[in-house]
């Protein structure tokens, strides 16, 4: 069968299943909130979904790029997305956060044959867009795009051009660095980054994983030469995938492909490996004091586990009970209490591994009940059982958002590449239903003594200090920052 075809057999088959399943998604747990009448009419199927994904076509062009293909041929446009493994903050120098963001950043603002001005223009006139960025902890710097069948060539060549000739030109830095500055300026007055950066720096320590932005220190110090070097050692075809879903063959996108990037030649450098962080034995409590501040932030994590990690499926089912949408942490934060207008949690798996974190923000007179019902949510996780009603359902919403995702092709073709990052099983996909329903529910209390432990447990709070501070040292030791990060007298 043709890939347009198993695609086409896929979508069609999504739509019994939602109407069946997905019907039952927005009321996870039964609510106790005053006045709610639940009145469990919803249909609810019981099938597990079954599905054989398209696989997308792949090859290794002569410079090392390794380019995959997912053809969909229902519109005339072309997504694509280019990931070169090595160019990402992560890799950062020692000193300089975020000169692999800024450098990403300003690739996109001109080349030795284009100013940033012809690129806008150029990109308008065709429909198209050609985006490049750097995550501050990720491997990878990402260049992503989209343009009509008909302007592919066009448009992969200015991509060549700016991935391969970026001028970095004074004019363009001076602008991006007022432009940068204020907004890191801006960041600082929003208590969830603050809780955010806090909660790295104390979960990661050394790591690269620790950094949650550059910084103005290295915003003043970035240099033209700082970005070309950079640029040199990092932005190499044999290591980057090049991912291609829509009104394309596989024929034609190798041809163009390699057209367009013949002169990208590869790298000599030899990057350093991916660590794991070091290991979580302690836990903290920490306090950034926010004068006057009329609501508290507050985030409760750790680090979770890497992506190829076999707890993996485990942990994201444990995850959607806790603080998935209408589970747990918003039944009971918000719908039961009121103290908050939203509460979640959330992991993210990496090479290395990644965070997890539960946050809400709520009015600083209930900071306290609200972080013990925050702690105690995490403390049922591990010493009770989930319902199996309310484990089917929450597993029953995970593979419904999974069938919806399907519908869209670059969708699909993101978890290949995935697939081929990680190097998952070739069927990983196709199971990920069965592997999902799977799970019992002693597998999720199990991933959750392992990686919610109370001795590995970090508290961050951002609010009145003078409100706020005594609920904290119930808890431990409070370490004390300012806004900007530095800290405040000793700990309490």
């Amino acid at each position: 069968m043709s890939l347009r075809l198993r695609y086409a057999a896929v979508a069609l088959a999504f739509p019994l299943f939602w109407s069946a399943a997905g019907a039952q998604a927005p009321a996870q747990n039964p609510s106790t909130a005053p006045g709610t009448v639940m009145k469990n009419k919803a249909p609810v199927s019981t099938e597990v979904l079954k599905v054989h994904l398209p696989r997308p076509l792949e090859a290794d062009l002569p410079n090392g790029v390794h380019l995959m293909v997912l053809e969909d041929h229902r519109a005339p446009i072309v997504n694509f997305q280019l990931l070169i493994d090595g160019a990402g903050g992560f890799y950062d120098p020692d000193g300089a956060p975020g000169l692999a963001g800024f450098t990403a950043a300003l690739m996109r603002e001109g080349t030795v044959t284009r100013t940033s001005e012809q690129l806008s223009e150029a990109l308008e006139r065709l429909a198209a867009s050609i985006t490049v960025g750097a995550g501050i902890a990720s491997p990878f710097a990402t260049v992503n795009g989209s343009c009509l069948n008909d302007q592919v060539d066009t448009v992969l060549s200015m991509l060549a051009d700016i991935i391969e000739h970026p001028s970095f030109p004074d004019a363009e830095v001076a602008r991006y660095k007022t432009r940068q500055s204020a907004l890191l300026a801006n960041q600082r007055t929003q208590p969830g980054f603050l809780a955010s950066e806090r909660f790295l720096a104390v979960t990661y320590r050394d790591h690269p994983a620790a950094k949650a932005s550059a910084t103005p220190a290295a915003l003043t110090a970035l240099t033209r030469d700082a970005m070309v070097a950079f640029h040199h050692d990092h932005y190499v075809p044999d290591r980057a995938v090049m991912a291609i879903a829509g009104d394309i063959t596989m024929a034609q996108a190798r041809e163009k492909v390699a057209t367009a990037l013949r002169d990208w030649s590869r790298g000599t450098a030899v990057l350093p490996q991916v660590t794991e962080a070091p290991v979580v034995t302690a836990p903290s409590v920490s306090l950034i004091a926010r004068p006057n501040s009329v609501q508290t932030s507050l985030l409760v994590g750790t680090q979770s586990l890497e992506r190829t990690n076999p707890d993996y499926e485990a942990l994201t089912v444990a995850n959607r009970v806790l603080g998935g949408p209408s589970a747990r942490l918003f039944e009971h934060l918000r719908e039961q209490k009121g103290y908050t207008y939203g509460a979640g949690s959330n992991f993210t798996a990496l090479r290395y591994r990644g965070p997890w974190s539960a946050t809400t923000d709520v009015r600083t007179e209930v900071t306290e009940p609200a972080l013990n019902d925050l702690l105690d949510e995490i403390k049922q996780m591990r010493e009770t059982p989930v319902p199996d009603k309310e484990l089917a359902n929450m597993k029953r919403a995970i593979v419904a958002s999974f069938a919806r995702s399907l519908e869209n092709p670059t969708a699909v073709l993101n978890n290949f590449v995935d697939l081929y990052i990680y190097k998952l099983p070739a069927d990983y996909w196709d199971t990920y239903p069965d592997r999902i329903n799977g799970i019992t529910a002693a597998d999720v209390q199990r991933v959750a003594r392992k990686y919610w432990a109370p001795e590995k447990l970090q508290v961050v709070a951002v609010g009145d200090a003078a409100k706020i501070e005594p609920v904290l040292t119930k808890l431990g030791t409070v370490q004390k920052f300012d806004t900007e990060g530095k800290p405040i007298g000793g700990s309490r």
